[in-house]
């Protein structure tokens, strides 16, 4: 353990059917071997697990959402602060980034770390300026359209052709084989995260990712491929294994050469039948699996921390193939006074 002891708070501690990122981060950061981790948890809900699993936070506070606005994320940071003089802040939700962004430069005024992508790097990489960046950075995208109507939504199904892949801005991906389908998924998408929705050519093929670490000036730090083993009906990893695609790695390293990528990312994958490698998505921040990159060899969390930090940092050159991580569900028995307390004064 090291010498060092540095206060890092974390967002992102739900464990639903799409779970946060936010526990298997702590998991990484309590076993870092650079520093020693203090955790403090930053959270939505009452009812996220993470709050209440022992061993993981020293405290957690709650934080407002953000359609709140920055200011009133502003304000409840330092509130934080002022309790627990944070080293380090992880955020580990898309939908979350842009405010921290925004607030990087005064919170860094007040010695706050961040290792985030920059705004120009963050929004080329939305799902609906997808194709663009493509083009930009010479890397297979498939053809893919933004819409905001369901005649627009029709137009673009008859350009793509089925079945093809609707997608929220943020969250949700659903695979429609008609247009009835594809209706009844922009709808229910729209709903939850409004617009616009992305529609997507569907590529046939084998589903990668490549979780991956960026110094901000096009060197990679790390980076470990995975293939899902099992699906969940959101396509989200519930089951997957490290592999060695030596094609794959070269292909993170020419995105993060490219684009100086900073921060933590992940890459989604799909390599078509004729041995193409199609760019689906790329997440801005550290993916929810991140464990098994860590289990593997290359401890993401505390790498990011170290380069929050302008701690020089070695880059990983392998990592164990073959490993598997497998997700379960765990029934945990909490205190009711613990959740009123939380739900009342907003910490515990």
């Amino acid at each position: 353990m090291g010498h060092r002891k540095l206060n890092i708070a974390v967002t992102g501690l739900n464990a639903i059917d799409s779970p946060g990122p936010g526990v298997p981060v702590i998991r990484g950061l309590l076993e870092a071997k650079s520093f020693e981790a203090v955790v403090t948890g930053l959270a939505y809900e009452g009812l996220e697990p993470g709050i209440y699993m022992p061993g993981h936070c020293n405290r957690t506070y709650q934080i407002p959402y953000p359609t709140d606005g920055i200011d009133a994320l502003r304000d409840r940071l330092l509130y934080i602060h002022a309790q627990e003089k944070l080293d380090v802040i992880i955020p580990n939700f898309d939908a979350e980034l842009y405010s921290f962004m925004k607030l990087e430069p005064e919170l860094k005024r007040l010695g706050i770390k961040m290792c985030l992508p920059s705004f120009a790097q963050f929004e080329e990489r939305q799902k609906v300026n997808l194709p663009d960046f493509g083009k930009k950075y010479d890397i297979p995208v498939p053809e893919g359209f933004s819409v905001t109507s369901v005649s627009e939504l029709e137009k673009a199904c008859k350009k793509a052709g089925f079945p093809i892949m609707v997608k929220g801005r943020y969250y949700d991906a659903y695979a429609a084989n008609n247009l009835e389908q594809a209706i009844g998924y922009f709808n229910k998408i729209s709903a939850k995260w409004g617009f616009p929705i992305v529609v997507q050519q569907f590529v046939r093929g084998t589903e990668l990712n490549v979780i991956g670490l960026g110094d901000g000036k096009g060197n990679t730090m790390a980076a470990v491929a995975m293939r899902k083993q099992y699906i969940t009906d959101k396509g989200k990893a519930w089951a997957g294994i490290t592999i060695m695609d030596p094609e794959l790695l070269k292909y993170t390293r020419h995105f993060i050469s490219s684009t100086n990528w900073r921060g933590a990312f992940e890459l989604e994958i799909m390599k078509s039948e004729d041995g193409k490698y199609y760019l689906m998505e790329i997440n801005p921040r550290i993916p929810a699996w991140v464990y098994l990159a860590i289990a593997t060899g290359q401890n993401i969390p505390e790498m990011l921390v170290n380069l929050a930090l302008d701690i020089p940092v070695s880059a990983a050159e392998s990592y164990e193939i073959g490993k598997m991580f497998i997700r379960y569900s765990y029934d945990m028995i909490v205190d009711r006074t613990d959740f009123e307390k939380f739900s009342v004064f907003g910490e515990i």
